[in-house]
């Protein structure tokens, strides 16, 4: 898979906390932690720890101007603590909530950086 791919991967995983949120909040619903939270948690976190280790090594690389191997450990960091996060009620909105428009923030910058870095490697007619 491309990172262009996991990226995109990462962002849908967001997409997928938040909404798990509301529901939660909204259905008062306690999931079994090994029957519904671990699976997911398992295999969110694996994408999440292949993604950094490829990005890091892609930064080493291209060496972006705007994606840096800190910010890369940071969205790693607020992503496996938010999917485990986004199946209890008890989980404090506002934190959240920044947590996954940072990653969201971060992502959008990734994907950007790739399609720039994309467009360098193309000739010009």
């Amino acid at each position: 898979m491309s990172l262009l791919d996991e990226t995109n991967k990462l962002l849908a995983i967001c997409d997928e906390c938040e909404e798990r949120f509301y529901t939660m909040r909204e259905t008062d619903h306690d999931p079994e932690f090994f029957e519904e939270v671990k699976p997911y948690a398992d295999i969110s976190h694996q994408a999440i720890a292949g993604w950094a280790i490829e990005m890091k090594e892609w930064i080493q690389k291209a060496k972006p101007k705007y994606v840096h191997a800190v910010q890369i450990d940071s969205t790693k960091d607020a992503m496996t603590q938010f999917v485990v996060q986004s199946f209890y009620k008890a989980t404090g909105k506002k934190r959240f909530i920044l947590s996954i428009n940072a990653a969201r923030y971060t992502l959008q910058t990734v994907l950007t950086a790739l399609a720039s870095e994309k467009g360098k490697d193309q000739p010009n007619d």
